[in-house]
């Protein structure tokens, strides 16, 4: 496990974006994945940065979407993909060919789950996957109790979860499954990156680093990751700090 400690939510935010720029300098074709939520918004903006101003060049990069809300898509203000593309494929300049997204109003959620599979399964695995984690441990929509050998699936998402997930949209939203890349895809991964920021997220990054391997917090199975990095801002780190 590899951790990386900052002062501040911006100064974390250029840490994790530089980390993907290295990347992508490095392999310019590479597989990611990225997911929505606010975590990343500082990160993202330090991308828009770089490629405003020519130090990455994202045009050969193939770019998948970690989850998204069942019932919502790329026009629906508040969903995954709505994010994604006003904060990151747009200002990024990034193509539609190079984008793949759970479409998660299809009539057959399963073969949704299957085609996604079967893209990481062809051109995997994914050379970084970006994170961040819920209050409750979860990555993704992979809530608690959910099996460590799953790949893509739908969820009935956690308690926590529905009412956190309020804060993406103007009036109170019915959400109640969601769809998602599972935990197997993320241990397959060549890296992957948790970030996370705020007091708010301090327990759940403490049970993830120094709690037992359990599904009952699908976080901590980052443990057994040979190239897992936790980005986190000092209040983040916080109960760890206090427990070292």
């Amino acid at each position: 496990m590899n951790l990386h400690v900052f002062e501040s939510y911006e100064e974390m935010s250029v840490n994790v974006a530089q980390c993907i720029i290295d990347l992508v300098k490095e392999k310019p074709d590479a597989l990611i994945c990225l997911p929505g939520g606010s975590t990343p918004l500082g990160t993202y903006r330090e991308l828009v940065k770089a490629v405003q101003e020519g130090r990455v060049d994202f045009s050969r990069v193939t770019f998948v979407g970690l989850d998204e809300f069942v019932g919502l898509g790329r026009e629906d203000e508040g969903s995954c993909q709505h994010f994604l593309f006003t904060e990151v494929y747009g200002p990024l300049g990034i193509k539609e060919s190079q984008i793949h997204l759970f479409d998660a109003k299809a009539s057959d959620l399963q073969a949704e789950c299957r085609r996604i599979d079967e893209l990481l399964f062809r051109r995997g695995p994914l050379d970084l996957i970006l994170l961040g984690i819920g209050v409750n441990g979860h990555l993704g929509f992979n809530e608690p109790g959910v099996s460590f050998d799953s790949y893509c699936h739908v969820v009935d998402l956690d308690e926590v979860t529905k009412t956190v997930g309020q804060k993406y949209f103007k009036e109170p939203k019915q959400l109640s499954q969601g769809i998602t890349l599972g935990i197997k895809h993320m241990l397959e991964a060549r890296k992957v990156v948790l970030a996370a920021n705020g007091p708010q997220k301090a327990e759940a990054v403490y049970q993830a680093l120094r709690g037992e391997v359990t599904p009952s917090l699908p976080a901590s199975v980052l443990q057994t990751h040979p190239n897992a990095h936790f980005y986190l801002d000092k209040a983040a780190y916080a109960k760890v700090e206090e427990t070292r």
